[in-house]
């Protein structure tokens, strides 16, 4: 493609070609705003006498591809669509998979992940902030 630069003006498309490369090197990527975001989960919790759950999607992100969870554990990536209770974690499903106590905290400490404010909504909540508990 750039064997002759001293041809360029017999091949506009080389213009063409130069021009997108640079407008590569200059426009930035966002990434998509779910990739760092929180994930409030309350479809269950307050029903069942707790606090929401805030997942820092973040969090886990900058540790782990989007196929462990994705994939391999089975999660849709569709808020509301994964059908989560406590009973299928302490089977080893869903969060259940790594919180075991081996691979990060176990199921004895709750306000590590229900640490919501009562009245969320489930969602994803996004913004220059990271939560941690009780932030929402």
């Amino acid at each position: 493609m750039f064997k002759n630069l001293t041809n360029l003006k017999s091949e506009p498309k080389n213009y063409f070609v130069i021009f997108v490369l640079a407008l590569m090197m200059v426009i930035p990527i966002w990434p998509a705003q779910g990739e760092y975001a929180d994930v409030v989960l309350n479809d269950k919790a307050e029903l069942e006498g707790v606090r929401p759950v805030i997942y820092p999607h973040w969090f886990h992100r900058i540790r782990f591809r989007c196929k462990v969870c994705h994939s391999e554990l089975g999660f849709e990536m569709r808020v509301g669509a994964n059908k989560i209770d406590m009973a299928s974690i302490a089977d080893g499903k869903f969060c259940g998979a790594c919180h075991t106590g081996e691979v990060a905290w176990g199921l004895e400490f709750c306000d590590r992940c229900h640490s919501g404010l009562p009245g969320l909504k489930t969602g994803i909540k996004s913004g220059s902030k990271s939560s941690g508990p009780g932030y929402y």
